[in-house]
């Protein structure tokens, strides 16, 4: 019988729910809690988390408005700037957010949160402001924060590390290492690797998904006649067909951001999809405002009739269900195009990552992480982006970058969270 925790998140983005939700299993009375938006969260905290979300979503639509829009993420980026890695500086000190938040703290926020949670059992939050919270008002279990990024700012950190009881499960060495240099306790650091889906990491049904997609991204066989000694150990015999056509994924950030880049993938291949070469599945997610813009442009461009054949727009109006929908794409998915979020790290799923345009500096280094791993590459210009992309796919690039993912990706973060908290 699997231990209970409260599975704690946020609905601001979809980074930390996508990063909660393979922990379902362990949620106490099977829900996941959204710190800014449970039954009865005061109107005062309710206020503070709405004024929070509507700006970084603005901020995120804007950063494409020439100029302006640039000045303003800058700024906005400097409170979450991730510092340099090798320096001399003492990276412990608390920054001006993690102060300006205590004295948020200070005045109650989350204070209810905390209290209507109130028991033993493990609290393990993927956003750290409520695993700050459940320190600070003396939650008296075991208090986890999860990791979502393949490098961090020091906002991650408690106000003072080396006091603090909150235990961290990271996706990757560099996390963790930032960790100690914040001030964090070593022994409250869990190398686990990013929690991915359960349904999506079973061995038997992720081999299958894989032998299907390197035939696909390796149309001319060019990556097979160089390495099939590798991929008749990991993956089996190949089959002669995929049970799929070419399948890029194309996911839209939860702020609805380079929703444009969407459409105009879709203009870039309409040959290829008149002669059924090719399929695009355009994630709107819970966004119906994408959704719809998606079909309007879509149709505007003639392409009506290959909705639900040819081009899949995937949306609900709820994130579990949405959720659910998308790790089921994700298994005739042969190459996810995405900028680099929490996404990155389901590059383990033997996915290759076309990483869109980064928005802040956590992405910029989850795209570094990505590029250095070899699991994802840059998009080229979007103007031309049929013939780069084939001349990928005919170089037998993407399938390396599947099989590069699928050996060295870690898929067990699910499992080690699972089994520390069982201990």
């Amino acid at each position: 019988m699997n231990k209970k925790a409260w599975i704690v998140s946020i609905d601001m983005g979809y980074g930390h729910q996508r990063t909660a939700y393979p922990l379902k299993f362990l949620a106490q009375k099977g829900e996941i809690i959204s710190a800014n938006n449970y039954d009865g969260i005061p109107e005062k905290d309710r206020k503070i988390w709405k004024s929070s979300r509507a700006f970084y979503e603005a901020v995120s639509r804007f950063k494409n408005f020439p100029l302006l829009g640039e000045i303003i993420f800058y700024f906005f980026d400097l409170t979450q700037k991730i510092n340099s890695f090798y320096t001399k500086k003492n990276l412990s000190s608390s920054s001006f957010t993690q102060r300006r938040t205590d004295s948020l703290f200070k005045k109650g926020w989350g204070k209810h949160l905390i209290e209507s949670l109130n028991s033993k059992i493990p609290f393990i939050s993927t956003f750290y402001n409520t695993a700050f919270m459940a320190e600070y008002f003396n939650y008296p279990g075991d208090i986890y924060c999860i990791v979502c990024d393949a490098d961090i700012s020091r906002n991650w950190a408690p106000l003072h590390g080396k006091k603090s009881r909150i235990k961290y499960f990271t996706p990757n060495k560099r996390t963790t290492e930032r960790l100690k240099a914040y001030g964090v306790k070593e022994e409250n650091i869990f190398l686990t690797g990013y929690p991915l889906p359960l349904e999506n990491t079973d061995e038997k049904t992720l081999k299958e998904d894989m032998r299907n997609r390197i035939v696909n991204l390796d149309p001319s066989s060019r990556y097979r006649e160089k390495y099939d000694f590798i991929i008749r150990e990991k993956l089996g015999k190949l089959p002669s067909k995929s049970d799929h056509v070419l399948t890029i994924t194309f996911a839209v950030g939860g702020a609805g951001a380079q929703k444009e880049n969407g459409i105009e993938l879709v203009r870039k291949f309409k040959k290829q999809l008149y002669e059924k070469r090719i399929k695009i599945v355009l994630v709107a997610g819970i966004k119906k405002k994408v959704k719809d813009y998606f079909e309007k442009e879509i149709i505007n461009g003639g392409l009506g009739d290959f909705l639900d054949h040819g081009i899949e727009i995937l949306y609900d109006n709820n994130f579990s269900d949405y959720y659910n929908k998308f790790n089921l794409a994700l298994r005739a998915t042969d190459v996810l195009w995405t900028k680099p979020s929490e996404l990155s790290f389901y590059s383990a799923l033997g996915l290759p990552i076309v990483i869109a345009q980064a928005i802040g500096s956590q992405e910029d280094f989850n795209r570094r992480w990505l590029l250095k791993s070899g699991f994802g590459i840059d998009e080229g210009d979007i103007d031309h982006a049929k013939e780069w992309f084939y001349d990928l796919l005919d170089a037998g690039y993407l399938a390396e970058m599947a099989m590069e993912g699928f050996i060295e990706g870690n898929r067990d973060g699910t499992m080690k969270i699972k089994e520390h908290i069982e201990k």
